[in-house]
C-alpha cells in the first residue's frame, strides 16, 4: 500500500489549549498512532499504561500508552498514542482512523468516510 501523510491536531485532553499541527504518516497495519517522545513532553500529556510491542526486528520493546484528542478536519476525537522514542516517525494508526470512520484510498493519498461496523 502506498504511503501517505495526514493533516491533524493534536489536542491535550484536559489542557486544549496545548495543542501542535503534525503530518502523522498512514500507517493502517499499525493499532495506535505513534507520537515521539519529544512532541508528547511538549503537550505534557500523561501515559498511564506500559505496552509491550515486537518490532519488525523481532526485538521486543515497552512503551508508555495514554490518550490523546486529534482533530481531522472538523471532527475531534479521542484515541489512545504510544509514546515511541525520541525522532521516530509520527504515525496515525488503524484505531484512529475507525474513530474518525474513516478509511484510505491509497491511490489517490485521502482518506475516505465508511460505514462503520457492529
Amino acid at each position: 500500500m502506498g504511503a501517505f501523510r495526514v493533516s491533524v491536531t493534536l489536542i491535550h485532553p484536559e489542557h486544549r489549549d496545548r495543542t501542535a499541527h503534525l503530518e502523522l504518516l498512514l500507517d493502517t497495519g499499525a493499532p495506535y498512532t505513534l507520537l515521539p517522545a519529544e512532541v508528547v513532553a511538549r503537550l505534557e500529556l500523561r501515559a498511564t499504561d506500559d505496552w509491550q510491542a515486537q518490532l519488525a526486528s523481532g526485538d521486543r520493546v515497552v512503551y508508555p500508552l495514554g490518550e490523546v484528542r486529534l482533530r481531522l478536519g472538523n471532527t475531534e476525537r479521542t484515541t489512545l498514542f504510544v509514546a515511541g522514542p525520541a525522532g521516530c516517525p509520527a504515525l496515525l494508526g488503524a484505531l484512529a482512523l475507525e474513530a474518525f470512520g474513516m478509511a484510505a484510498d491509497p491511490v489517490h493519498q485521502r482518506l475516505f468516510p465508511v460505514v462503520g461496523h457492529l
